[in-house]
């Protein structure tokens, strides 16, 4: 017992709206469901769990999560829930505190626990049909301040490194939706690696609406064969199938608006590649979260995440990984009106990438960062910094058509963004013609898309329509926009920042 308030639980059971009496009696209730009859909470134990921070013992934590999850429609861990001793606090930008989700970094080894117990309650929600709500997502500096020790030691020396060489044993079961596993082998964990590169495939193509719940589904096994420990490699490649589904998980959580629950993800997924000694794919994890505040309209805290990511991958990161890393801060300070030095960072990302010729050494997943794809990302720097300088349209443009040129392996996605990025700067350099086309180009393959981060994109391109209305053919385009527009999502023009 800590003596304080637990403000977590607190604010959480404020949004929930129940009495302190209708909590304990819903928690002995579900209790009793999930095999624990003798559980006799009454409002005086709430209390104390609330005003005086007394943690309960097991089953309640787990118990209280589940309850919170299903009343909120989001995910809530027993981190969140503040039920995990020694807490951590990350420090708000302008000061003050700022409670960081899940305890970040959380203990050694409760790894493959937080991720089986946040992927269970996941597909909970999924199950029951709940929609993630609007959690206030951590902010950069706090996420930097919390991890930055953490990511920068060494986990092959650092004392609270897992301890790969203990002979085989099971760890306690994580939550009430654990997958009860069996130790793996070789051949298992290869087929969990290709089957990665088919969820990622399918979300380049259709965007993560459609897989997300069968990543997360396969994320929960793995993380209930990590409480297994496997000889020393079989052990690291696992982890890093894990960081990999982690980062898949909530790249698809954030492409279809689950924001709060992207963060975690990504989370887990630097956790897991730290865990599996991988740095550089931990770096990559967090420039994840730094692309989502971009879109966000919170470029601050992106270019505070990218620092992390960049000083906590160590030394082995390649060029093409830094260039990649280069087009994200370009953003971030296209976004905040700074040309010059997004012109700067661009320069760098190209002749790093230029530089990087090892394709056979590049990691599965960098090698889907291409010319392309340099070139897409360049072109969305240019565009969002026409909205400061439309000198820089035109640059926009040439890139965005270099990019749509080698458009050609089925990431549809992609290309979708690119003919947004080109429509836009047609918009912005007074060309309404051109812009009508790949405007029409864009919208005809978003039908078939599941990704809302592409409708955010077409809000801010829709805005841009406005100048040219008494165009025929533009006055048409924004009608189209407006009938297509996923309902519930807002008045066209009042997505996300680009």
């Amino acid at each position: 017992m800590s003596g304080r308030p637990n403000t977590r639980l607190s604010d959480l059971f404020g949004l929930a709206g129940w009495s302190k009496g209708e909590l304990a009696r819903l928690v002995n209730r579900r209790a009793a469901a999930m095999g624990h009859p003798q559980l006799a909470t009454d409002t005086s134990r709430v209390r104390r769990w609330i005003d005086r921070g007394e943690i309960p013992r097991d089953p309640v934590p787990r118990v209280l999560a589940v309850l919170f999850t299903e009343r909120l429609g989001r995910v809530v861990t027993i981190e969140d829930l503040g039920l995990v001793r020694h807490g951590r606090a990350g420090k708000r930008q302008g000061g003050g505190s700022e409670e960081l989700p899940g305890e970040v970094p959380w203990a050694p080894g409760r790894t493959a626990e937080v991720l089986t117990e946040f992927t269970g309650m996941d597909l909970m929600l999924n199950r029951r049909g709940l929609v993630g709500a609007g959690a206030a997502l951590a902010a950069g500096s706090a996420l930097s301040g919390a991890m930055h020790d953490w990511l920068h030691t060494d986990p092959a020396l650092a004392a609270d490194a897992p301890d790969l060489d203990r002979p085989l044993h099971t760890a306690d079961p994580a939550g009430s939706d654990r997958y009860e596993a069996a130790p793996v082998g070789w051949q298992e964990v290869e087929e969990l690696e290709n089957s990665v590169g088919v969820f990622r495939a399918w979300d380049a193509a259709r965007g993560g609406g459609l897989q997300r719940k069968a990543v997360v589904g396969q994320l929960n096994e793995v993380g209930g064969m990590l409480a297994y420990h496997h000889p020393p490699q079989l052990q690291r490649r696992l982890w890093g199938v894990a960081a990999n589904l982690a980062v898949l998980a909530g790249w698809m959580s954030h492409d279809v608006g689950l924001e709060p629950t992207a963060q975690k993800y990504f989370l887990i997924a630097a956790h897991a590649a730290r865990e599996g000694g991988d740095r550089p794919r931990a770096g990559e994890a967090l420039s994840r979260a730094a692309r989502q505040m971009v879109h966000l309209g919170r470029p601050d805290d992106a270019l505070d995440l990218m620092k992390l990511a960049t000083s906590g991958s160590g030394d082995r990161l390649l060029p093409r990984t830094r260039a990649m890393f280069h087009t994200i801060e370009a953003w971030a300070q296209a976004s905040m009106g700074k040309g010059q030095a997004m012109r700067r960072t661009l320069g760098q990302a190209e002749d790093l990438f230029v530089a990087d010729h090892d394709d056979a050494g590049t990691p599965d997943w960098m090698q889907t960062f291409k010319d392309e794809d340099l070139y897409g990302m360049t072109a969305l720097a240019y565009r969002t910094l026409a909205e400061f300088d439309p000198a820089a349209a035109v640059h926009a443009q040439y890139y965005a058509e270099k990019a749509l040129d080698l458009r050609v392996d089925g990431r549809e996605r992609s290309k979708i963004f690119d003919h947004l990025s080109m429509a836009s700067a047609c918009f912005i350099a007074d060309d309404p013609e051109q812009a009508d086309r790949y405007a029409r180009l864009a919208l005809m393959a978003m039908g078939s898309n599941s990704s809302l981060r592409t409708w955010d994109r077409l809000r801010e391109m829709y805005r841009l329509t406005a100048e040219y209305a008494s165009h025929p053919r533009i006055r048409q385009l924004r009608e189209e926009i407006r009938l297509a527009l996923p309902k519930g999502k807002g008045k066209p023009g009042a997505g996300a920042p680009v």
